[in-house]
């Protein structure tokens, strides 16, 4: 591991990491993990996945709900039958006080229903009168592994009246962020960006939690996530290091950078630790 960076008290850096939220697998031991670790004023998200389906996603989401958090969860399109199991989902989070969403597209493959992309279920939702308050699409600092870069350019112009908030893909390159934000920009789309970055996860435990995403999901997501082991063990990494230099290029007001969105692959304790001692809380 490279050595420790610190951050600046008062700049761009260190206002992105008081306003970064946690990304969790629902597993059965995280609601454990996060209400040991995690305080009430971190938001979490609720990631969603084939192998679980998204009714496990919206359980842990109420009960985070219930303990006081912000939660997030993820409404994968692909993962929800049609209207009305989409209208099932938003009153549930409606019902537990849930106001903000996440609307990828996700992977299930076939996909459960009639929602192929997240387009289709974003224009839904704004049928159904804009529920939520906040709602999050996804950006692609890099390639997408199976769709071409015109079409996720051409598919986020199309969702950003649907949405308020882009949640951009993980992604260990500060440049390759930095140059996307202004493409973003530069195409017009002006709003809020949540920049996703891992958090300090070691590559052992990440192969650890591949295990654990189901039968079948462990083989997609290593294939999908090869590239990751590689960087997060490369000794020139660190989280600290790249929002250093991601705030150094784009943190200024003009870039609208709203917070992190931090891929702790339910590393929370480790992840808060992280975050508290790089802002001198620890």
């Amino acid at each position: 591991m490279a050595r420790t960076e610190t951050l600046t008290r008062g700049t761009a850096a260190e206002r992105l990491l008081r306003h970064a939220r946690y990304e969790v697998l629902p597993t059965k031991t995280i609601e454990e993990k996060v209400l040991a670790a995690v305080p009430k004023d971190v938001a979490l998200t609720v990631t969603a996945s084939p192998a679980k389906g998204i009714e496990q996603t919206v359980d842990l989401a109420e009960r985070f709900a219930g303990h006081g958090y912000s939660v997030v969860p993820h409404l994968s399109a692909r993962l929800i039958r049609d209207g009305a199991h989409l209208a099932d989902l938003v009153a549930r989070c409606r019902a537990a006080g849930i106001t903000a969403v996440f609307v990828p597209a996700g992977d299930a493959d076939p996909p459960a229903g009639e929602y192929d992309a997240a387009l289709p279920a974003l224009a839904e939702l704004s049928r159904m009168g804009s529920p939520f308050s906040t709602v999050g699409i996804t950006g692609y600092p890099e390639s997408h592994p199976s769709i071409d870069d015109d079409v996720t350019v051409q598919a986020m112009w199309d969702k950003r009246s649907h949405a308020t908030e882009i949640v951009s893909n993980l992604c260990f390159d500060p440049a390759a962020i930095a140059a996307w934000v202004k493409r973003v920009r530069r195409r017009g789309v002006a709003l809020p960006i949540q920049v996703g970055i891992a958090g300090p996860v070691e590559a052992t435990k990440l192969l650890t939690m591949a295990t654990k995403v189901g039968v079948g999901e462990s083989t997609r997501f290593l294939t999908k996530h090869a590239g990751w082991f590689a960087r997060l063990a490369n000794p020139g990494y660190t989280p600290e290091r790249l929002l250093n230099r991601l705030a150094k290029e784009v943190g200024g007001p003009e870039w609208g950078l709203a917070g992190l969105h931090v891929f702790t692959f339910n590393q929370v304790a480790e992840t808060e630790a992280w975050r508290r001692r790089l802002l001198g809380e620890g």
